[in-house]
């Protein structure tokens, strides 16, 4: 029925075709560009200079997505959308595809969060890879994740999206293994790799459906012919979708592969796994919003698969003496608080993006103060060896400090503004989803309380021979950037500015849609933060830390510590089982398929061995042969006349 359904064109000025927003594509070559030159021509020729064309790439990326962001702010929001087709991608039949850009206001805020972060990561990282001896190939890596995050964000269609998201898939990959040297980087590499196919699969499979249901795979052609599809179609869709953002946002089942993924470079874990790859399944529901705005059921399947995960992150977090690992169940919970407001539809889309927007800063600040940490102790990652470390690295204190006030909740540091809206707005639509939301918060101020105290507070419990020192200032640099930023990010919500921005995109927030005042449900939220801090102070910061973990602990604890047995449960449900399906048809293949084929094989051996015996070559044989057939055929005659 859909299938003939010419695809709308977005509003374009005529200006968008001249002017610096023709250059838009610019801003996904110049890293590409930079990743192509360094692996083409290899780590020992670019070792002199990889990181400054890394560096510079980026940051030029970010000038012109921040003077692009300029030029769309001076426009009304009629013409807040801008669409270029860069060329003819793929022609075969009824399916056409181009390479085409859609900036708008939610990609312009993208552009901005990736190449921005992006490129203090970078200068980060200066710094942090100095001595590795394949630090050029590892800037060719940043700079084809940022292209491919690049190309995700800009895209006007779901294949070339695709096309971003599987890019994006492959840098993860090869920047979580950095260190392959280390097995339990190249495992985690792999299983990085493998979690997130499964996701992609759904996203593969919805691409197909798109088409076959509106004959298009673009944004805008699906968005004009939504309302006329079937509500079991569009279900299906937002069902698909969502798999493949639990596989990009680690977001359960499929979170499994985040915590694994720290083995990586601590900037690999500030750039993919907190300001930009797990943050792709979120962009990727609130750019879908006109297929979730048409099925309640899948918008009901998104907050529940967020409920679940903020909470399953956080309990994870309140185990972990690894501080990267504590910090990246704390970013699977806050993703978490992201997808349960995206799935409140009109109420929570913008909201669920200025909470992307504000832990990009937020958390980006807290793992790279966590590298600065692991750099000052010798690369140790073990809270239980740290303690007063407060003033032996003031710099990164601080401005981790400001990364924690702002993740758990404290006015007037980013994270207050953007995770209050989201419980508003849930105990508003849902009270359970509200409820679970406020236990959250509750549990993120304990952890992450617990983090700062076994890091920076009470007595040193370092090893023997670790001497803490602060890192250099093209460390630091980016911390005290980040930090400001985890401290200002709420002045996006400044009058409502952020809601009215994405309006045009993901539409307008509903009018009287929340029961509580916001002031009250700020302060609920700020007295249940209270109660966790003052639970971690009891628990942590009145006694010694041990130089080792408790053996002695209680059944929530032991599950915590095995990452609440995700693991294991995949091990028993999914890879077991796949071991013996295997096994079996590697069976039946060995037993049943081989045994006929090389059977038969042997029958027609037998058969030709039997006549070689015949065919021995003396003539007298032949004769002798001949003499008895005629024999036979005389004898055979006379039988049948008598």
């Amino acid at each position: 029925m859909f299938a003939t359904l010419q695809e709308s064109v977005p509003v374009v000025d005529p200006s968008a075709t001249s002017g610096v927003l023709s250059l838009l594509w610019v801003v996904v070559a110049l890293p590409a560009l930079g990743a192509a030159v360094v692996l083409v021509l290899g780590n020992r020729r670019t070792a002199a200079w990889a990181p400054l064309l890394g560096c510079a790439t980026v940051i030029v990326s970010f000038a012109l997505s921040l003077v692009c962001f300029v030029a769309l702010l001076g426009r009304d929001s009629a013409h807040r959308q801008v669409a270029q087709t860069l060329w003819r991608w793929m022609d075969a039949g009824s399916f056409k595809v181009d390479m085409g850009i859609l900036y708008d206001p939610l990609s312009a805020l993208f552009l901005l969060l990736v190449t921005g972060v992006g490129a203090l990561i970078h200068i980060y990282s200066v710094g942090y890879m100095a001595h590795d001896e394949r630090r050029a190939r590892f800037f060719g890596y940043l700079n084809l994740f940022v292209a491919s995050m690049l190309t995700l964000v800009l895209a006007d269609n779901y294949l070339v999206m695709f096309l971003g998201w599987e890019g994006v898939g492959l840098a993860s990959y090869l920047l979580i293994g950095f260190w392959q040297h280390k097995t339990t980087a190249a495992v985690a590499a792999k299983k990085a790799f493998v979690v997130n196919r499964v996701g992609d699969l759904g996203m593969a499979l919805a691409i197909m459906l798109a088409f076959a249901t509106f004959g298009t795979v673009g944004f805008s052609g699906i968005s004009a012919a939504a309302s006329h599809a079937s509500y079991a179609t569009m279900t299906a869709l937002g069902l698909l979708f969502l798999l493949a953002a639990c596989g990009k946002s680690a977001q359960v089942p499929l979170q499994s592969w985040l915590l694994d993924a720290m083995e990586g470079p601590t900037p690999v874990s500030a750039l993919i796994h907190a300001a930009t790859m797990v943050t792709a399944g979120v962009y990727l529901v609130v750019r879908s919003s006109f297929i979730y705005d048409y099925t309640q059921a899948a918008q009901t399947a998104v907050v529940v698969v967020g409920t679940v995960t903020l909470l399953w992150g956080a309990v994870i977090g309140c185990a972990k003496d690894d501080i990267k690992k504590a910090l990246a169940g704390s970013t699977m919970s806050q993703i978490g608080y992201m997808m349960l407001a995206a799935g409140l539809g009109p109420a929570g889309y913008a909201f669920a993006i200025f909470h992307l927007l504000t832990h990009g800063f937020f958390k980006a600040n807290m793992f790279l103060g966590a590298g600065s940490v692991m750099h000052a102790m010798d690369d140790d990652v073990d809270m239980r060896h740290y303690g007063a470390l407060a003033k032996a690295v003031p710099v990164t204190f601080v401005t981790f400090a400001m990364g924690y006030l702002a993740i758990i909740g404290i006015p007037p540091f980013a994270g207050f503004w953007s995770k209050d809206k989201i419980i508003e707005a849930a105990l508003a639509d849902n009270p359970v989803a509200g409820i679970a939301a406020l236990v959250g918060a509750g549990i993120t101020a304990f952890y992450m309380t617990r983090v700062m105290l076994m890091t920076f507070g009470g007595k040193r419990r370092w090893l023997e021979g670790v001497h803490p020192h602060e890192s250099p200032a093209v460390m630091t640099g980016p911390l005290v950037a980040l930090g400001a930023l985890s401290a200002l990010g709420g002045l996006l919500l400044l009058g409502g500015w952020v809601v009215d921005w994405l309006a045009p995109v993901v539409g307008a927030e509903p009018e009287g849609s929340f029961g509580l005042p916001a002031i009250v449900v700020s302060l609920i939220a700020l007295a249940v933060v209270i109660v966790g801090i003052v639970i971690a102070w009891l628990t942590v910061g009145r006694h010694d830390v041990p130089a080792t973990a408790p053996q002695r602990v209680s059944v929530v604890t032991r599950a915590a510590r095995a990452d609440l047995y995700g693991d294991a449960f995949n091990e028993a449900m999914l890879m077991r089982p796949g071991d013996e399906l295997v096994n079996g048809l590697l069976a039946f293949d060995r037993q049943v398929v081989d045994s006929a084929v090389m059977g038969s094989g042997g029958a027609f051996g037998l058969m030709s061995s039997s006549f070689r015996r015949v065919q021995t070559g003396f003539v007298r044989s032949y004769a002798l042969s001949l003499l008895g057939g005629a024999l036979v055929v005389l004898v055979a005659l006379l039988v049948v006349n008598l």
